[in-house]
């Protein structure tokens, strides 16, 4: 920091680990960390997860090369990072992101809080498009038109969130469109830009997770759904009202789990995906706090606030995707090479 209090390398740690910080002095962050945060970081390892889920399902199938997995991650990060900086700027630049926002109260605000110049913000996004278009053409270019059919659809929907006049965000499409992204498209999608070939299961796979991404974003929604009626925002929450927000959001939650048991039974992933089953605890604790409406005062150290349901969803997920990687990752260990061993 720029008092000599704490290292540079300590800002980078804090803008990536945890929930979001507010606290931070903006005089004491150095251009990485003002850029960390602009960005929103700490979020975009749901993206990489999705991609190490479609990766280890398709190294299951003995379809792709491990090296393959990479640019599928940076892609996938890439088109992330692209999504949060164009929310913040589209947010500022119409007035929706204003002092009494949640978006500028819960964290670091790159426009808002002049972090960064409009000016670049603007050319960063342009940088991170061009950096995605020569993935997509990479994986257009191995793969074939369906690859291009899929950046396609990606762009058309990254563009519908929040850039477009009428985003899906503001008409109740939001939480819809998270989990076409990160479930059926990241997942199924990015499996068949790994292999060259459609997977019905990979798809199916990507189902639980692609609920748990539309649960982050319902919960945070659901916190911000006061501010956003008053704006005109016509979020989901704000269409259905917080009670049947909140037993959406459970719903969603629930159903993760049943899907992978069903998919486990039905032979499509191994018994180990059943180690998502240990993250009950964060589930139990989610539940337990969508089944109130919102504290109207932040708890004593609470970090993050206004945001509280997302906080919940975001942990919750976060330990779900990484309890499903394991999952995956012994299930491909046993397919590949335990089992093949056995019946030697």
């Amino acid at each position: 920091m720029s008092d000599g209090s704490v290292s540079r390398s300590r800002l980078w740690l804090d803008a990536l680990r945890g929930f979001y910080r507010y606290q931070v002095p903006i005089e004491a962050l150095d251009p990485v960390s003002r850029w960390l945060y602009a960005g929103r970081l700490l979020i975009l390892v749901i993206s990489a997860q999705a991609a190490v889920i479609a990766g280890l399902l398709a190294l299951t199938d003995s379809r792709a090369e491990l090296w393959w997995v990479a640019p599928l991650v940076l892609g996938f990060v890439v088109a992330h990072a692209i999504s949060n900086l164009s929310n913040d700027y589209f947010g500022f630049i119409r007035g929706h992101d204003t002092p009494d926002s949640p978006r500028v109260r819960y964290t670091i605000h790159p426009l808002a809080h002049k972090v960064v110049t409009k000016e670049s913000l603007r050319a960063a996004l342009w940088i991170l498009a061009a950096v995605a278009a020569l993935i997509g053409l990479f994986f257009t270019l191995e793969r074939g038109l369906f690859a291009a059919v899929l950046f396609v659809i990606g762009v058309a929907l990254l563009y519908l969130y929040d850039a477009a006049p009428t985003s899906l965000k503001a008409i109740g499409l939001g939480e819809a469109a998270a989990f076409l992204v990160w479930g059926p498209l990241m997942i199924g999608g990015g499996y068949f830009c790994l292999t060259g070939h459609f997977s019905a299961s990979a798809t199916a796979a990507g189902i639980p997770y692609g609920l748990g991404i539309a649960s982050i974003l319902g919960g945070k929604h659901l916190d911000q759904a006061d501010f956003d009626r008053g704006h005109a925002l016509r979020t989901l929450p704000v269409m259905l009202g917080d009670r049947w927000s909140r037993l959406l959001n459970q719903a969603a939650v629930i159903l993760m789990y049943l899907l992978i048991v069903g998919l486990v039974v039905a032979r499509r992933l191994t018994p180990f995906a059943l180690l998502v089953l240990l993250n009950l605890p964060a589930v139990w604790r989610l539940l337990k706090a969508c089944a109130t409406p919102r504290p109207e005062t932040a708890p004593a150290g609470y970090v993050g606030w206004p945001l509280w349901f997302h906080r919940f969803n975001l942990v919750h997920n976060k330990r779900f995707g990484w309890l499903y990687i394991l999952g995956l990752s012994l299930g491909a260990v046993w397919t590949l090479a335990v089992a093949p061993a056995l019946h030697r």
